[in-house]
C-alpha cells in the first residue's frame, strides 16, 4: 500500500489528542501532539491541525529522511519518533536491523534495511518500543495508552506489509 503524507499524518494524529495541560506529562501543555515543552514559543492553545501537520512534516518526517525506506516502515519509524525523539526511534531501529545503535542513520542502517522485510522491520520495531516503554517511568501514567498506540500500529503494519 502506497502511503501519502495526508495517509501518515491522518494516521499519527488518530493517536494524537487535541489541548491538555496534564501535570503527568513531561511534555506539559500539549495540542495535537504538538508540546510547549518542545516548542515554547508557540501558542500551544491555539495551535491549528495544518500547523501541526506542518511542523510534524518539516521536523520529524523530513529529518529522519525515509524516503529509502518501505512505506508501512516509514510511518512506524516517524510515529515512534514523534513519541519519543528522532535519535531514540533511530537507535532502537537500529537494533532491530542488528547495527550499531548510535542514532544516525547511515548507509551501513540504510544496507541492513535493504536486506529485511517490511514486515520483519515493522515487528522488531514494534517490539523494541514497547519494550523500551514498558522501562519508561511514566509508564504508569501512560502505558496503557502507549500500548493501544503500538497495537493500532501492528494493525496498521499488517494491512502496510
Amino acid at each position: 500500500m502506497k502511503l501519502s503524507w495526508d495517509d501518515v499524518f491522518d494516521r499519527l494524529i488518530g493517536n494524537e489528542g487535541e489541548y491538555s495541560n496534564d501535570p503527568n506529562d513531561p511534555g506539559g501543555e500539549t495540542k495535537w501532539g504538538i508540546s510547549k515543552r518542545a516548542y515554547p514559543h508557540l501558542d500551544i492553545r491555539n495551535l491549528t491541525r495544518e500547523d501541526a501537520k506542518n511542523i510534524y512534516y518539516r521536523d520529524f518526517w523530513l529529518a529522519i529522511d525515509v524516503e529509502d525506506l518501505p512505506d508501512g516502515v516509514a510511518f512506524q519509524l516517524f510515529d515512534f519518533a514523534v513519541n519519543s525523539g528522532i535519535s531514540t526511534a533511530i537507535r532502537y531501529f537500529q537494533r532491530t536491523l542488528g547495527v550499531a545503535d548510535d542514532g544516525n542513520w547511515g548507509p551501513i542502517s540504510q544496507a541492513a534495511a535493504s536486506r529485511a522485510t517490511e514486515s520483519d522491520m515493522i515487528m522488531r520495531l514494534n517490539a523494541e518500543r514497547l519494550d523500551f516503554m514498558t522501562r519508561l517511568k511514566n509508564w504508569p501514567n501512560h502505558g496503557k495508552g502507549w500500548a493501544r498506540r503500538i497495537a493500532q500500529n501492528l494493525r496498521y503494519g499488517a494491512v502496510d506489509s
